[in-house]
């Protein structure tokens, strides 16, 4: 099983990696390298975090964690997971 970002959670990523870095590089590459590493994992155990509760009519598929304040939700597929959507937890959710 591979991990997949999309190319909107990708430049969430950079944009987040940017603006951080703006104060202190140090701290953007400690939490850009931190959000991957935790999705680097997710084949290992990707029920490991709990079921997105801001998804509509999940069906347990779609799954959420959070840290340093951002929020990345992903899917479980047969053969990959998917990362959706990395946003700031100060934002509103999208419907999805």
């Amino acid at each position: 099983m591979v991990v997949v970002w999309s190319n909107s959670a990708k430049a969430e990523l950079k944009k987040a990696y940017e603006y951080i870095a703006l104060d202190s590089l140090q701290n953007a590459k400690t939490v850009r390298d931190t959000l991957i590493d935790l999705t680097i994992e997710l084949p290992n155990h990707p029920e490991k975090y709990p079921s997105d509760k801001l998804k509509k009519d999940n069906d347990g598929t779609w799954r959420a964690f959070e840290k340093y304040h951002y929020r990345i939700s992903y899917r479980i597929l047969k053969d990959q997971i998917r990362i959706i959507r990395m946003r700031h937890t100060s934002k509103s959710p999208l419907n999805y």
